[in-house]
Order: structure tokens, then sequence, then C-alpha cells
């Protein structure tokens, strides 16, 4: 008649393997997986439970195991120049993944029990005592104050204050949104080129006072260019650009604009 040993539980099989690796005093990312998996089918054999879900997902391990065991067992492919991946990788991210998490909930389960063992005590002061204040006695509190030590404290909290200042970004000013409209440039165009006629597409850009003119005066030409009221030429490659100024009169764009 055998003799019924009850085996140590276990939260699931990586905890099972985590206590045979501990137990054999291996490196997790060198397991003998000869030796841990003959262990772990030890421990399945011994199993007392009836529970198909436990044993399902031991199981499950178990085979996992004997499929890495037979892959290190397989002859290695001298042929190929790459370097064959380790057959145990995923296992051993498996077991440290799950080996971080058991630790912290260890020390959850620690500092709950510490917790547990703190009490509070309401305050249970007389009402007269906790209304009482002792009285300042300013003497003693001013005594061996001078006018030196007071300057000195001035200057320390001043220099405290001056410190909290950043030296670079305390000299920026404030930056005002420019407000150009692509119809009040168009205008702008158009009266320039009443009183010039023909001029220089680049001296134009560069008498604006800021990237965003630059940006709406160039589509205010190209817009100029779309309804026929300038003509814009370029000799040959590299030159400045020319643009004259056909319209007779100037025209209100505020209506015909079209946004993209």
């Amino acid at each position: 008649m055998s003799i019924p040993v009850k085996l140590e539980a276990f939260e699931g099989p990586l905890d099972l393997l985590l206590h045979l690796i501990d137990k054999n005093k291996v490196n997790i990312h060198d397991i003998p997986i000869v030796e841990i998996t003959e262990q772990y089918m030890e421990y399945i054999r011994g199993m007392e439970t009836k529970d198909l879900d436990i044993m399902s997902e031991f199981l499950v391990m178990a085979a996992t195991l004997i499929k890495i065991k037979s892959q290190m067992l397989l002859p290695k492919d001298e042929t190929k120049e790459e370097e064959e991946e380790d057959p145990r990788k995923e296992l051993v991210e498996r077991l440290l993944e799950y080996k971080m998490f058991k630790y912290i909930s260890l020390e959850l389960k620690d500092r709950e029990l510490d917790a547990g063992k703190v009490l509070y005590k309401k305050p249970t002061i007389p009402e007269e005592i906790s209304e009482y204040e002792e009285e300042v006695d300013t003497a003693s509190l001013l005594q061996g104050l001078t006018l030196a030590k007071l300057h000195r404290i001035f200057e320390s909290v001043i220099k405290r204050q001056t410190d909290k200042i950043d030296p670079i970004r305390s000299k920026f000013g404030r930056i005002e949104k420019e407000e150009v409209t692509l119809s009040d440039k168009i205008e702008a165009i158009q009266q320039f080129g009443l009183l010039h006629k023909t001029f220089s597409f680049r001296k134009l850009l560069m008498a604006q006072c800021g990237k965003m003119e630059v940006i709406v005066t160039f589509l205010g030409v190209l817009e100029l260019m779309k309804i026929g009221q300038v003509i814009v030429n370029q000799d040959s490659l590299f030159d400045d650009i020319t643009i004259t100024f056909v319209g007779d009169e100037i025209k209100d764009m505020e209506e015909d604009l079209i946004l993209i």
C-alpha cells in the first residue's frame, strides 16, 4: 500500500519553475532544461488535485518544457551563418516578469500587515486645556537680536528671491501676435503698384516687417496674378523676379478671396 505524500502547493506552473530553479541554485538565464523538466514532470505525477483548470495550466507548461528540451537536444545546423535563437528565451522572459510581480505582491502584502498593526487614537484632551495658549515672552525672543543680524537675515532672503529669477528668461519681452490679413496686404500691394508700376519681388518681400507679413505678401502676389492685376517676369534662372502692375484701380478683394 502506497503512502500518500502531500506536495508543496504552488500558485501556478511559473511559480513551480521558480521554486525548482531556486532549489537547484541555477542561473535563470541558463536553465538546465533537461534536469528542470524531469523534476517538473515528477511533481506533475504526484499532484493530487482533480481540478482540470489547474491541471491544464501545469500540463501546458509541461508540453512547453518538453518542446524546448527536444529543440535543445537536436543537433545544430552548422551551415547557417546566423546564430540560432535560444529556445529558452521566451520562457526566461516570462519567468523574469512573473518573478518581478511576485516580489511586488509580497512587498505590498508586508506593507498591508505593517499597516494593520497601526492603531489610531482620537484626541481626548479636555477642551479647557486644548484652548490654552502659552503667553509668549517677547523679551526672550528678541534676546541677542541686533540690527546687524537683522540685516544679514534680510540680505539672505533677498538673495534667495534673486536666485529664483532666471537670468535669461526674465529678460524676455512679451511676444505680440501679428495681425496681418490677406485682403489688407493685397490692397497695400495694389497701392504700391499704382505708384511704382514695375518693382522687384525680392525688395517687396525684404520690406516686410516679419515672417508672417512675408508669407501673406507672397500669397497676395499670387492672388493678384490670378485675377490679372500683376504680371510676373524673370529673364533667366535665379534672376530677380520683376512684378508689373497692370491694374487701373484698386479692386475690393474682401468677398473674392478663396482661402485654402
